[in-house]
């Protein structure tokens, strides 16, 4: 066997195990990701019927500025949902 064959190989045999290394890390986190899905009805839920409300009593000093509230901030919990709806089909 010629000493480019062997090398070549060896190359392929290391690319082949570091992508299947990442593609196992991807399914564990879309096994992860399918164990949240009450967290995600929970949120899509609270966008659809109760986010407006809270956000607008944001903007109007309602809820305290040391509260934790990215939830609240006009694109995050809308992208984080589109986000979410993209990978849903990989599940």
């Amino acid at each position: 066997m010629s000493e480019n064959r062997i090398k070549r190989i060896t190359e392929m045999e290391t690319a082949m195990d570091k992508v299947s290394e990442v593609i196992e890390r991807i399914h564990e986190q879309f096994a992860e990701l399918k164990k949240l899905t009450g967290d995600i009805d929970k949120l899509e839920e609270y966008y659809e019927n109760e986010w407006r409300d809270d956000f607008e009593a944001d903007e109007r000093g309602e809820i305290p500025k040391n509260l934790k509230r990215g939830v609240l901030t006009e694109d995050a919990l809308y992208d984080l949902l589109e986000e979410v709806e993209r990978y849903m089909d990989y599940v």
